[in-house]
């Protein structure tokens, strides 16, 4: 195997840093061919992948990658392989292996767009069904969330006022604003924690200067996209705006960017919501990371060219973040007061989910009893007989299409 360390090269050494991100690359792809169940099964995945198997990282340093992916914005284990393919390969690695884990759901769910225009999806029984998988999907990671991110009275209390504020209040601004007022609640609240020490240093692969300017990238372009979408009222930079906006508030992973993305494009009228949980529903049955429920909706709004744009805008942020943030994270990761404003945030990303499962997958997808009794049978499934997603996901579009 390569040892590429990004430092200058000979000839000798070019091909070895070409052989090393064709390899993160390679590898990230078997990955996104076979990682079904969700950014949680899907850092298992890598551990017996990156850990067990290639050996690119000790349990250290793994851990000490998974927590930074925690913290940060954005798809967390899509983050993990970026991060992964860094400190492998540089920032070509963390380009390969983004997009190697990535391509694969991507295709499908274009294709899958596609398809969307040749039939009317309120008249297909199978259709209802893969709604109806969503409120199963949802249900076991907000159960499988709350177990380790609300435990206890506190932090089940930031979980509660954060559901009840984004149920009530009906606006993207308040799932920024709960998870930021829940990070400030938890530099108090979990002040007396102690930061763990004793954990080796991650390899940082690119320079500071590097870093800082991804860093500064990011905030330019969160700040600037809204504002030049709305002096040109062009709808690519629309597109962009909303789809990077999505992926630069979300804490939590693929679920939470739900809300987000359903206020964006059900405002601007791209889509109706039953498209929109359409699409939702046919995520679950590919394998890789939910944020590529992006290219099933740009491909929707505005064909395969709307596909990647939307893509790669919902992507972004959380690659500059990763890259950004890597080599400052050894300092960051020794200081109690981040580690308790983390948690606060964790917390309300748990009350962000349950808000999400009643709104608007519940209220759109569950209107009868016998909607209840197949979403009921789909969550056994997936909680109780550990059934593999693809097969929940075949059963609920069966059901739908056999008795709705």
């Amino acid at each position: 195997m390569s040892n590429y360390n990004g430092q200058g090269m000979e000839q000798g050494e070019r091909i070895s840093k070409g052989r090393a991100v064709f390899e993160a690359g390679w590898t990230a792809l078997k990955l996104g061919l076979t990682s079904f169940g969700g950014p949680i099964a899907h850092l298992g995945y890598f551990h017996q992948t990156y850990v067990k198997k290639k050996r690119w990282m000790d349990e250290e340093g793994y851990a000490d990658l998974v927590a930074l992916s925690q913290f940060l914005p954005g798809p967390a284990s899509s983050q993990v392989g970026i991060g992964v393919g860094l400190t492998r390969a540089g920032m070509w690695g963390a380009i390969a292996a983004w997009l190697g884990f990535t391509l694969p759901s991507v295709v499908v769910l274009m294709i899958f767009a596609g398809l969307m225009h040749t039939f009317d999806p309120g008249a297909a029984g199978w259709i209802q069904g893969l709604k109806i998988v969503a409120v199963a999907v949802v249900a076991q990671a907000v159960l499988g969330m709350a177990g380790k991110l609300a435990t206890g009275p506190v932090r089940a209390g930031i979980a509660f006022l954060v559901m009840a504020i984004v149920l009530l209040w009906q606006s993207p601004l308040a799932q920024v604003i709960t998870i930021a007022a829940a990070g400030l609640a938890g530099l108090w609240l979990f002040r007396k924690e102690q930061a763990k020490e004793g954990k080796p240093d991650l390899p940082a692969i690119i320079s500071r200067r590097t870093a800082i300017f991804c860093l500064g990238l990011f905030a330019v372009l969160l700040v600037g996209l809204p504002i030049v979408s709305g002096m040109t009222n062009n709808e690519w930079i629309a597109i962009v705006d909303s789809f990077y906006r999505a992926g630069s508030l979300v804490f939590g992973g693929g679920h939470v960017v739900l809300p987000l993305l359903e206020s964006e494009t059900l405002a601007n009228g791209w889509l109706s919501r039953e498209e929109f949980l359409t699409g939702y529903g046919a995520t679950q049955a590919v394998p890789g990371p939910l944020f590529t429920f992006a290219a099933y909706l740009g491909m929707m709004i505005n064909g395969i060219a709307g596909g990647i744009v939307a893509t790669l805008a919902i992507f972004l942020p959380g690659f500059l973040l990763i890259v950004g943030a890597l080599p400052f994270w050894n300092g960051m990761r020794r200081n109690a007061k981040l580690q308790g404003m983390l948690t606060g945030m964790n917390a309300a990303v748990v009350g962000i989910l349950f808000a999400a499962l009643y709104h608007p997958i519940w209220t759109s997808s569950i209107l009868s009893p016998v909607e209840f009794v197949i979403g009921a049978g789909l969550f056994g499934m997936l909680m109780f007989w550990k059934c593999p997603p693809w097969l929940v996901v075949l059963a609920g579009a069966v059901a739908g299409q056999l008795l709705l």
